[in-house]
């Protein structure tokens, strides 16, 4: 059914038809209505045999979410930002543990200095603690992979980060189709965990583990990724063919055919991209976009085969690995190894600040004809950055950079009083 809604309303809906029984709720920017809409729900009965908790922090919500999920229930749970990093310790518990949660992430960036806008640094600073890590396009796109997240999640008994655009997605208004219950439940089979604390089957989770087989422990929690690459596009299948719609998978080849250059990224900001490329390939210009849905797992073989025929790789990414650089293209480049084809990042976006289209199109003329610098900052404001270099050099109390920043293009004043 096509209703307009709010993008946390509808993955609020999409989560309630997925029938979970335990969900732990503590509020943080952009993921709040989500939390409260499923709160709403439960309270007037629409989401039945269902405890949804108030707890006193983002850590207690996570670790309310393993103990529900350890006892048997389907479990649920939101956060963002700072929170995530809250609980970052329970995290890497829930996929220590082999548990099946469902978790959003409403992408955020981490201070300091403190910025509620959206980027991907929260996720990405968890990408090694064994969560599976899908990112959504659009509102469509984030309420399908909702659904397609319990399925995941419990056949293999991993977590699932959702990972959807902080306001850019869940404060838009858009166009949903809404399953029906009945598809959900057809789609989704009630939930039978793999492990269970059952006091007529006593059994220790969470044991302490010595060198003599922790390392196996590990492997194990890798193949467990590695079969979710052969999992993850069988239930795409399968859910387009209860809902009709091509939606998750690993990647998303667009306008591929005969380009000699292909952009890489992920979430809201292939939108743009796509509108770019369109602009571009009218102009003559062959170039083409691979959406990256599954970042944990990473797809290297179906990146590899996606862009075996170009010359060039441009991977934007709303994201970096300080004294490094770009954290997807560091991956992308083990996917094209052995292979001629360069591989350009281009941090864009931090902080919220915008993509756009006018940008993308000189960046993208730029690399068609090599000419971008192996790491690129998108419209990154030299002058700012040189006058607080300079500063610093001629004096040893500078003050803090942020602050310095904001005085410097006259957002706070440079005098008290």
């Amino acid at each position: 059914m096509l209703e307009q809604c709010e993008g946390s309303h509808a993955v609020a809906q999409a989560v309630a038809l997925c029938r979970p029984e335990v969900i732990c709720a503590y509020p943080i920017s952009p993921q709040t209505h989500i939390v409260e809409g499923l709160g709403e729900r439960v309270k007037s009965g629409a989401l039945e045999r269902c405890e949804f908790i108030n707890v006193e922090s983002e850590f207690a919500a996570l670790s309310v979410a393993i103990g529900a999920s350890a006892a048997g229930a389907r479990a649920y749970t939101a956060t963002a930002s700072q929170g995530l990093l809250f609980m970052a310790e329970a995290v890497y518990n829930a996929s220590g543990l082999g548990l099946p949660i469902v978790m959003t992430v409403a992408n955020r960036a981490i201070g300091a200095p403190i910025n509620i806008w959206n980027d991907h640094t929260d996720s990405m600073s968890m990408r090694d603690a064994g969560w599976i890590q899908i990112f959504a396009e659009t509102n469509q796109e984030a309420l399908d992979l909702h659904i397609q997240a319990f399925r995941i999640a419990e056949e293999l008994s991993l977590p699932v980060m959702v990972c959807m655009d902080g306001f850019i997605l869940t404060h838009a208004y858009e166009r949903i189709d809404m399953p029906e219950q009945s598809q959900v439940d057809a789609y989704l089979p009630p939930y039978q965990p793999r492990q269970v604390l059952d006091p007529d089957e006593p059994v220790t989770i969470g044991a302490m583990v010595g060198p003599e087989a922790f390392t196996e422990v590990r492997y194990l929690a890798h193949a467990k990724q590695m079969q979710a690459l052969d999992l993850m596009p069988q239930i795409a299948q399968e859910f387009m063919e209860v809902f009709g719609r091509d939606s998750g998978g690993l990647v998303k080849p667009y306008r591929l055919d005969g380009a000699e250059t292909i952009v890489i990224a992920l979430g809201s900001v292939l939108g743009t991209i796509k509108d770019t490329v369109d602009d571009l390939r009218s102009e003559g210009v062959k170039i083409g976009v691979l959406g990256i849905t599954s970042f944990r797992p990473f797809p290297i073989a179906a990146i590899r085969d996606a862009i075996a025929h170009a010359k060039r790789i441009v991977v934007i990414e709303k994201c970096f690995a300080v004294g490094i650089g770009g954290i997807v293209t560091r991956d992308v480049r083990s996917a094209v190894q052995n292979r001629p084809q360069q591989v350009y990042a281009v941090i864009a976006g931090l902080g919220g600040r915008a993509i756009t289209k006018a940008s993308l199109h000189k960046l993208l003329l730029d690399a068609v004809v090599d000419k971008l610098e192996l790491l690129t900052f998108l419209d990154l404001d030299w002058g700012i950055v040189n006058r607080v270099l300079d500063r610093e050099k001629v004096q040893r109390r500078s003050g803090p950079v942020a602050e310095g920043i904001l005085r410097d293009i006259g957002t706070v004043s440079s005098r008290i009083g």
